[in-house]
């Protein structure tokens, strides 16, 4: 694209990210204290937004005149209003993978710190109280079961640190077998409640969506063995708050969270969760929070961008339709030649068809091209053979 792409950032990034993006020519203005209610006043003309726990809210999407491009800098995105960007045909972009190995050693880092009560030993010591016959019981990980829920990236990342431990790993996602878990070295649950009854610690890594919303509840909490160590990493809302209080209370739950429900979006800001965290060992959302995993995000949000201001298409993009497996295409091998597919065009448009993409390969020696249409219903062969009448049409193919 030959205009100048302007970009807001409304969190903590880099200087070098704000470096490497002014040196594709863009304009970047840097506001990192903008929140979800001051954006929309502040969205002005930029075609980017970069965000990272910044919400996003319908609001600012319709007071961008010029937005293009909403990019977060992490991999969930329930933090943006997918439904009104994408009426508004605004690309919405994440960065999946980047913050893999960050999660994992938090995971295990409460994992460790859970079962040896390293939080509160910590907290005695520092109130002049040396405890070590309460805080020498602790369980020990070699040998026990680690129950993961999800098998993405960062559940397998945990994983693997859990089998480096010596520890057994059992697991269970809507998308797993049998014979994928046989290859990936772990056990396979078929069910929730079977992971549940196996494990001795269990550890939650699903996306947030409107299938996994207190997905882990009383039915859940109830079929674990009392004492396990449950650990919570992904997204808050997955839980029932309500249901895992209870499970600490009567089931001795042995909790670590990183994550909760309604979390303030901004980096410093009032907690108002103290009941539940005043019952577990927490940390404030900070799962992807290294400098390893801030870098490897910035370079990918880089490359997001950099593909939309040369192409138009960025890269990672999270809210485009899937194409129908059945979906009808015809192809038009013509001549490079000014007009020949808005003829075409302007045929299959009087005929009532919509055009829903469409790619146009030109070949080295420039005289000839190839273009893909996909379209809501095929052309009758009349309007076929019209087109294939055009001079500047090789063939028609449908």
């Amino acid at each position: 694209m030959r205009e100048i792409i302007k970009i807001l950032i409304a969190d903590k990034v880099s200087d070098e990210l704000i470096a490497k993006l002014t040196a594709l020519g863009a304009e970047v203005v840097y506001n990192p204290d903008l929140n979800a209610d001051s954006l929309p006043d502040a969205i002005g003309n930029a075609m980017v937004l970069i965000v990272r726990s910044t919400r996003v809210t319908q609001e600012t999407i319709a007071a961008g005149t010029h937005l293009s491009l909403i990019v977060r800098a992490g991999a969930g995105v329930n933090t943006i209003d997918l439904e009104a960007a994408s009426n508004l045909g605004i690309y919405v972009a994440n960065c999946p993978g980047m913050n893999t190995d960050a999660v994992a050693e938090l995971v295990i880092g409460l994992l460790i710190s859970v079962d040896r009560g390293i939080t509160d030993a910590t907290h005695a010591l520092r109130g002049g109280q040396w405890q070590k016959k309460r805080f020498g019981k602790a369980k020990g990980l070699k040998g026990r079961t680690l129950g993961i829920v999800g098998t993405g990236k960062i559940g397998l990342a945990v994983a693997k640190r859990a089998k480096a431990l010596e520890m057994h790993v059992l697991a269970w996602s809507r998308s797993l077998t049998p014979e994928r878990a046989e290859e990936l070295g772990i056990e396979y649950a078929a069910t929730l409640k079977e992971l549940a009854q196996r494990s001795d610690a269990v550890t939650v890594h699903l996306a947030s969506n409107k299938d996994t919303k207190k997905l882990i509840g009383k039915e859940f909490f109830d079929s674990l063995k009392p004492e396990v160590i449950f650990l919570n990493a992904s997204r808050g809302d997955i839980i029932d708050h309500t249901a895992l209080v209870e499970a600490i209370s009567t089931k001795g739950l042995r909790v670590g969270l990183d994550v909760f429900e309604n979390e303030p979006s901004g980096g410093e800001a009032p907690f108002e969760q103290d009941e539940l965290a005043s019952l577990v060992t927490c940390t404030p959302h900070i799962g992807a929070s290294t400098d390893q995993a801030t870098e490897a995000i910035a370079e990918e949000v880089f490359t997001i961008v950099r593909s939309f201001a040369r192409t138009g298409q960025p890269t990672n993009v999270v809210n485009l339709r899937e194409p129908a497996i059945d979906q009808n295409k015809v192809v038009i091998r013509h001549f490079n030649h000014v007009g020949v597919l808005a003829r075409a065009l302007t045929m299959l448009r009087d005929e009532g068809i919509n055009i829903e993409e469409m790619h146009n390969a030109i070949f080295e020696t420039n005289k000839a091209a190839c273009c893909t249409l996909s379209l809501d219903k095929l052309p009758s062969d009349a309007v076929v053979r019209a087109i294939n009448e055009d001079v500047d049409i090789i063939e028609v193919l449908k």
